[in-house]
């Protein structure tokens, strides 16, 4: 919640100068009431935050007045969504009603608050009502996508002012961003918003890598401009030609044909890629700062009339290779073939100037808008002639998924997460017609894809006249064909076999309804024999569930129908005036309570005595029962946190550990802040891969010798093996902290004929 200090004259008097700068931008694109909805806004939102205060100090008001400038500015979106920015958190942590923002706004801005009000808090995946809330958002963002995108200004906003946070609230929030924020960024195509706040939970996951490259790059910034203007210069004279052309040409049909005025023009420029991407590279390629040559990514944007878009665009990649050798497993055409998010462009990779490779992006203005405003540039530009509305198959998928009922939250958020994949494939039908999937999409998803009845009745699948297994993942170019079977019906193992949240919502719907079914057969048979018994069913029916530890009745009804319950179980039972007894000194089956008794919750966390160096919540961990996770293997100095597992025990992770994400996001309210202290002498086991050239003289006398004599660490393990004049060894080491692990990396990576020592990542 906000703190609360009254606001100097000095402080009012910057806030209404950051509105009147605001109203300054804004006010070319009002219409209407535009202008007294936003200054009323203002002033209703100024009056409600009052003395509220952000964790940096500053007034509550600065927040919402810049989350409207972003969605202005960065996003690109009009007034009505302004207003609501504005407005985002006055509902929410003021005594204003939504009522209220109806009564003075309308409905139009009254239904985005709402959206935005709702979408609040919605992660905590600790009971099933998170799901409906969700829900609820999802079905305001298939109406309007602007309430999404406020949250995503929101969020971006908040993840630029992160430092004044707790740490370990820091992470709680990087986890929850990167899970559903990032790809949600991706997915309506906005690029720069992604970069930036991927950038920033680099920076508070990795904060010593994430320093290290933002210092290489300042370093080597005069480099790459320099070689940026080498690469240039082979092709202005070129351009410059392709310019001239092409304007003799629009000039020479404007003259003869009467045709509207029409002009060529380009510019080009170079971007550093994000600091998160560069991480990556390193992480992925194993290779030093200096040897990653893709830093940036030379643009060529052209300004076209859209009907000579894709000509020109590939008239400038002829001219691009004719200069520089491109490498053309690097080509790849998202003019022909837009990405799903709308993204539009040709990239290419060619040998440049020192033999570097350079990443090469051919667009125009229109597509670069796109690219940079996404979703929001997309609508000003669906007027034009041939535009797809490539946001509406996704926004099917979501509406499919909310018809669809879910067992929990976690399920749900997951269906939904789905589809927010960014990489996509094309296969086509029997027919010729075009299907775009997500990545990763199997045969199966596409027979859903295509129809649910006919997802529900498959029984084989041919791709390119080859029977595959229903479970084959798709590949660019398929051409696929269902084979289906009336009597077939969808199977549990099927749910292994998808990936799109629309297969895996049917075939759960489907298995549902099966089980329902089932279930009403069932009930049936335990009614007759419980009116053979003479007893009554509701007065019962709950004794034997508890007494057989069934978690509900639909379980007990199902297994009857399969056959999995014999009703000759229940002569277990006496009965006494209608009612089922059950004998004393009779044992219940399973893990069940006996049915006077109930079952009872996990047991509190297991306390032990002893000295500690790391605190969980601030207080000694061995206080607790704990154990290293053996997923990403801490050692002290890792960025930490603490688990708490179903047993009631604690687990250490590492903060970059690769199930972080997952544990933090889908149960964070299991999640305690851990970091370490008192120093002292315990050793941790970490496993290092060790690759180099195999000289097959004294390799592993060599290796043993440094790791044992010169560093003098202990080694639990020690694998190598070799081929060819190569060799990769795997060794366990007990180090003491993170300290001495470095030193062991930088020193084995010196030996002669080593080039790649890694700390294994699980």
């Amino acid at each position: 919640m906000p703190t609360f200090k009254a606001i100097s004259k000095s402080e009012f008097e910057h806030i209404d100068e950051v509105f009147e700068q605001l109203f300054v931008k804004v006010k070319p694109k009002l219409n209407g009431d535009d202008e007294k909805n936003l200054r009323a806004a203002y002033k209703l939102a100024l009056e409600s935050h009052g003395e509220q205060r952000r964790k940096s100090g500053e007034p509550y008001i600065l927040h919402p007045l810049e989350v409207a400038r972003i969605c202005f500015e960065e996003i690109g979106l009009g007034p009505t969504a302004v207003i609501g920015a504005i407005l985002h958190d006055v509902v929410e942590d003021t005594p204003i009603t939504q009522a209220e923002i109806l009564k003075i706004f309308g409905p139009k801005i009254s239904k985005i608050v709402d959206g935005l009000t709702k979408i609040d808090g919605l992660y905590n995946v600790e009971s099933s009502p998170q799901a409906a809330n969700l829900k609820k958002v999802l079905s305001t963002l298939v109406e309007d996508v602007r309430v999404i995108l406020i949250k995503l200004a929101d969020r971006l906003h908040n993840m630029r002012t992160i430092d004044s946070m707790p740490r370990h609230k820091q992470i709680g929030i990087a986890a929850e961003t990167s899970y559903i924020y990032v790809p949600l960024a991706h997915r309506l195509g906005l690029y720069n918003i992604k970069k930036e706040i991927e950038d920033i939970i680099l920076k508070i996951k990795e904060p010593e890598d994430y320093n290290f490259i933002l210092g290489k790059l300042k370093e080597t910034e005069g480099d790459r401009k320099d070689y940026i203007e080498d690469f240039f210069k082979p092709l202005k004279a070129k351009l410059d030609h392709l310019k001239k052309d092409t304007n003799d040409r629009f000039d020479y049909l404007t003259a003869s044909k009467g045709a509207d005025k029409q002009a060529f023009d380009y510019r080009i420029l170079g971007r550093t890629k994000a600091i998160s991407s560069i991480y990556n590279k390193l992480k992925t390629k194993k290779v030093p700062f200096e040897k990653i040559y893709d830093l940036f990514a030379i643009r060529i944007i052209a300004q076209i009339p859209k009907e000579e878009e894709k000509n020109i665009c590939w008239q400038i990649y002829s001219i691009v290779t004719d200069v520089y050798k491109p490498i053309p497993e690097r080509l790849k055409d998202w003019i022909t073939s837009p990405k799903g998010n709308g993204y539009e462009s040709l990239h290419t990779t060619v040998i440049g100037p020192e033999g570097r490779y350079v990443e090469v992006q051919i667009r125009t203005e229109r597509m670069d808008d796109i690219a940079e405003k996404g979703f929001a540039a997309h609508w000003k530009y669906k007027g034009i002639k041939d535009s797809n509305n490539v946001y509406d198959r996704w926004l099917n998928n979501i509406r499919e998924i909310l018809d669809t009922q879910h067992t929990d939250a976690i399920e749900f958020i997951n269906d939904f997460k789905t589809n927010l994949f960014s990489e996509e494939v094309y296969v086509f039908t029997p027919n010729g017609d075009m299907r775009v999937l997500p990545k990763g999409a199997t045969a199966l998803d596409f027979a859903f894809d295509i129809h649910s009845d006919i997802g529900y009745k498959t029984t084989a699948i041919k791709v390119n006249d080859k029977i595959v297994p229903m479970g084959y993942k798709l590949q660019n170019g398929d051409q696929l064909t269902v084979i289906t079977n009336k009597n077939q019906k969808p199977t549990e193992s099927w749910l292994k076999m998808v990936v799109t949240g629309k297969a895996r919502s049917k075939i759960r719907s489907s298995m549902k309804e099966d089980r329902r079914q089932k279930g009403a057969m069932g009930k049936e048979a335990l009614m007759r024999k419980l009116r053979n018994m003479k007893v009554g069913f509701e007065e019962n029916v709950d004794i034997i569930v508890k007494q057989f530890g069934y978690q509900s009745r639909p379980d007990l009804y199902f297994d009857i129908s399969n056959e999995d319950f014999k009703m000759a179980e229940l002569k277990i039972f006496s009965v006494e005036n209608q009612r089922l007894i059950l004998p004393e000194k009779v044992q219940t089956k399973g893990n069940a309570a006996p049915a006077d008794e109930p079952i009872k919750s996990t047991n509190p966390i297991v306390k032990k005595t002893g000295k500690s160096n790391i605190l969980v919540n601030d207080e000694p961990i061995d206080l607790y029962k704990y154990d290293f996770a053996m997923c990403c293997k801490p050692v002290q100095g890792d960025p930490i946190f603490a688990y708490l597992t179903a047993e009631n025990s604690l687990k250490i992770h590492r903060l970059n550990c690769n199930n972080a994400e997952n544990l933090l996001m889908k149960y964070g309210y299991r999640v305690l802040k851990a970091e370490w202290t008192n120093l002292r002498n315990k050793e941790f086991v970490v496993d290092l891969m060790i690759k180099g050239v195999d000289s097959g003289i004294g390799v592993i006398q060599t290796l043993t010798s440094v790791i044992s004599n010169e560093l003098g660490l202990n080694m639990r393990s020690f694998n190598i093996t070799g081929k060819e004049g190569y060799f990769e060894c795997k060794v366990s080491v007990l180090v003491k902290n993170k300290d001495q692990l470095q030193i062991a990396l930088i020193a084995i990576e010196k030996l002669e004929g080593i080039y790649e020592v890694n700390r294994i990542e699980k």
